[in-house]
């Protein structure tokens, strides 16, 4: 009932502000990707001329651009669509071209849509990590022409903070970047790159990714995340932020909320670092990491997801069990990222690792389950065909 009251008043000002003569309040002056790039902004030794947007936070800094209109946000989890290391037999046949052309009707029907890049882009070469045994080494390079398979499939924005992102050596960072780059398509989480800001269809967007992997911009250290995500949100309208953070495996579905190990490794605490990081500005928080589907969570009328698992994996990945089932999800936000609802368009990986939807909706019971096990106060609703509905208004 709260709900059916909440979009009738939105209706009812939508219509009120159409009769008074349509009039929109002006958005600021896009930023030029030249003033965006011009001036390269280092996490650990920020100094901004804009501090008085920043400590005012939201409301002062976006209060021009409150607008009745919604926004779509598609988030997806971990990509990696054909690899030609440590053989070519790796690559799919097709060449990749057809790895994404199940799910493409739902990838490209949204204002934004983003997903984590699972290795590196680079045709060959590159310093690789060290193995013993390159057959059953998991190290990912894709030909730099996949790229325009993301591009055809509808993606904007990916993050290139994970543990794969390096499997290369700097060649490998360094041409994944310039790929992307080349393509058209927004990325961030390199500790050289820790953010971008982007405009797309009359919305600014600030995006950042982080990881606990070396020379990715660090889950751990949340001052310096603190910082990247106040400059974000003092210029732009939503504020995107992706990790690659907790324990890997079927084992680990649960969002512990405490700091999460993993072959000695540090990696993170994911609800604390989550949680942290809507506080200082971010407004949809997609995590990713574990390669299974964890729940999700509204905090502070922003949307969380702690890890949205394998989404497209091709050959080199185990896809058994819930390891092979992940949600494709659609957030709605205001202009300003405060989440309205979403819809979780189930995925499973056949034929090696090939998404399509799932007819069986496997990932939504799952959802269900995980979020009444992890987040029993949570004042989310997840129905049996996916939507998720927030009662926290």
């Amino acid at each position: 009932m709260r709900i059916q009251f909440y979009f009738s008043f939105i209706f009812v000002v939508a219509l009120l502000s159409s009769c008074a003569g349509s009039k929109q309040l002006p958005l600021p002056s896009p930023l030029s990707r030249k003033e965006i790039t011009e001036k390269p902004f280092l996490a650990n030794s920020i100094t901004l001329d804009n501090t008085a947007a920043i400590n005012k936070g939201k409301t002062a800094a976006k209060k021009i651009n409150y607008l009745l209109d919604t926004i779509s946000i598609i988030g997806v989890g971990d990509i990696m669509i054909g690899t030609n290391f440590p053989k070519e037999e790796y690559l799919p046949s097709d060449s990749g071209k057809y790895q994404l052309a199940h799910v493409k009707e739902h990838l490209i029907n949204a204002d934004l849509t983003f997903g984590n890049l699972e290795g590196v882009l680079l045709n060959e070469g590159g310093e690789q990590k060290y193995c013993k045994d390159p057959s059953i080494c998991y190290l990912f390079r894709s030909p730099e022409y996949y790229a325009q398979h993301f591009v055809d499939a509808g993606f904007d924005v990916l993050s290139t903070a994970n543990n794969h992102a390096g499997d290369f050596g700097n060649t490998g960072r360094k041409s994944t970047m310039a790929t992307l780059d080349k393509y058209g398509i927004e990325h961030a989480g390199q500790s050289v790159k820790p953010y971008t800001l982007f405009e797309k269809d009359g919305v600014r967007y600030g995006f950042a990714a982080f990881a606990p992997n070396t020379a990715t911009q660090s889950i751990t250290d949340y001052e310096a995340a603190a910082r990247i995500i106040r400059h974000l949100d003092s210029l732009s309208d939503i504020v995107i932020v992706s990790f690659h953070g907790g324990a890997e495996g079927s084992k680990h579905e649960h969002v512990t909320r405490e700091t999460e190990t993993f072959y000695g490794e540090n990696r993170g605490n994911v609800y604390k670092f989550s949680h942290w990081v809507i506080d200082h500005g971010a407004d949809v928080v997609f995590g990713h990491g574990p390669h299974v589907t964890r729940a999700v969570e509204v905090y502070n009328n922003r949307f969380i997801a702690y890890s949205l698992g394998n989404f497209a994996t091709y050959n080199r990945f185990n896809l058994k069990g819930v390891n092979g089932i992940a949600p494709l999800i659609k957030l709605y936000t205001t202009r300003s990222g405060e989440f309205l609802y979403g819809d979780i368009i189930p995925i499973i990986q056949e034929d090696r690792g090939i998404p399509k939807v799932d007819p069986d909706k496997r990932v939504i019971r799952r959802m269900q389950q995980l979020n009444a096990e992890d987040f029993p106060e949570s004042k989310i609703f997840i129905d049996d065909l996916g939507k998720i509905t927030y009662f926290g208004f």
